[in-house]
């Protein structure tokens, strides 16, 4: 049993306001942690007619909700920097798949592990996951404490489909509730156009049949935008409503081309859409319509795609990007305020995930997954207001404590689930494997 915890003299952020009224948001006040859950959120002296094991003074603490992190491919950490500046045809056909076919499970064991290791330093406590060998991602989140929501990636066009599929299925049915509750699971057809209709015909009625829902490449580039009307007449949002892949529940990534119609497509089916600011700037995919989106009601979190088309997990980073991008792109400086960026990273990353009764709050009742954010930073200073630092300047190193279902997995800096030199000593010397290069590079890092 873990001990209880009350974490005491800090600033609390819980993010159960409503996005779009957050009245008082933040407030001096304690935290308290009993069995992996939260039992005590409130003002000072809350709780102080308990007894606890341990008293944490988080004094110029900021204590909120872990970040989440919707959409990525963990394992990518190995691509960063391989093949950068090229749009994503380009970068897919060319660079990333020819790599990915010479990826064996260890290096997305190592890769996926220094992907958990960034998010951990970064504050991101829960991430979905799209990407092959998922047993092995699914081991290293064990390990690392982290919660995931994870999915095989399936190409219905590609020879291998047919065994992809039946791995997405062993993937739900040996790791779905796994890891203390953790772990969760989907299936993940990567896209339209690599899933034909009749493959993902099959897909949802493996998903229906295992009580699962999908998570999905949606309208990333007008080109595949165009190519569906080219070839189905609609767009990719209307096709797949068309086929009922709509009728699960589905996380679908990017939608950054979509119509009016699409939106309400996506609404009126509950579609969660996963964000993905820097790696659509990055490949230059375009600007997903986000305020329209949410005004027309979608649930939208954010992600930051993977590692190789970023080049970072930095969650922190990724609200700051779409809280401007959104701003520049509309003109309009009102656009996603600080306070509904943070919802995006938290409990509208929570219910995108189909995790809003788990994590996402701070609430009597939810997972104790938490982070305490140090604002005692010359780029913090003067604490005018909570959000708009934490959006506007706020830093991946700012990050003390994390901690997951009660357990502490990084305090004052220091990582307490994974061995950082052996992560980074497996990383390294696989790169260069799968670059050919040489280790002599090794006295410059």
């Amino acid at each position: 049993m873990s001990p209880s915890t009350l974490v005491k003299n800090c600033i609390l952020l819980p993010m159960e306001k409503d996005v779009h009224h957050p009245g008082d948001y933040y407030y001096s006040g304690e935290l308290g942690i009993r069995d992996g859950m939260i039992t005590v959120v409130g003002p000072v002296g809350a709780g102080a007619d308990q007894q606890w094991d341990e008293v944490i003074d988080a004094r110029g603490m900021v204590v909120m909700p872990g970040l989440i992190n919707c959409h990525t491919h963990g394992a990518m950490t190995l691509l960063r920097g391989y093949a950068d500046d090229l749009p994503l045809m380009q970068w897919l056909e060319q660079k990333i798949w020819p790599l990915e076919s010479r990826l064996e499970n260890e290096d997305v064991y190592w890769g996926s592990m220094l992907c958990m290791l960034e998010m951990i330093q970064s504050g991101t406590t829960t991430f979905a996951d799209m990407y092959f060998a998922m047993d092995k991602v699914a081991e290293a989140v064990e390990q690392s404490g982290l919660r995931a929501l994870l999915a095989r990636g399936l190409i219905g066009v590609q020879p291998n489909g047919q065994a992809a599929l039946a791995e997405g299925v062993a993937l739900v049915r040996d790791w779905h509730g796994a890891a203390e509750g953790r772990i969760t699971c989907m299936l993940g057809p990567h896209a339209p156009y690599t899933c034909p209709p009749e493959y993902l015909k099959q897909v949802c009625a493996k998903a229906e049949k295992l009580g699962v829902g999908l998570h999905i490449h949606v309208a990333e580039t007008e080109g595949e935008v165009q190519r569906a009307v080219s070839q189905w007449g609609k767009t990719p949002v209307a096709h797949l409503a068309d086929l009922g892949v709509f009728d699960l529940p589905v996380l679908a990534a990017h939608c950054v081309h979509v119509t009016a119609e699409d939106i309400q497509i996506l609404r009126q089916h509950g579609v969660a859409v996963a964000h993905n600011p820097e790696s659509n700037m990055k490949l230059a995919s375009g600007v997903a319509p986000v305020p329209k989106m949410l005004e027309a009601g979608v649930v939208v979190g954010l992600g930051t795609d993977g590692a190789a088309s970023n080049n970072n997990l930095d969650m922190l980073q990724e609200m700051r990007t779409a809280a401007l991008l959104h701003k520049v792109s509309s003109g309009n400086p009102t656009v996603l305020a600080s306070y509904q960026a943070l919802a995006m990273a938290t409990n509208q990353g929570a219910r995108a995930l189909g995790l809003q009764h788990r994590v996402g709050t701070l609430a009597p009742g939810m997972a104790a997954d938490v982070i305490f954010v140090n604002m005692d930073q010359p780029h913090l200073w003067p604490l005018h207001d909570v959000p708009a630092h934490l959006v506007y300047a706020a830093q991946a190193g700012d990050v003390d404590t994390v901690i997951v279902n009660g357990r502490i997995l990084m305090q004052g800096r220091q990582v307490k689930t994974l061995d950082v030199e052996r992560i980074r000593w497996e990383v390294r010397r696989r790169a260069a494997r799968l670059t050919a290069t040489s280790l002599d590079k090794e006295h410059l890092v």
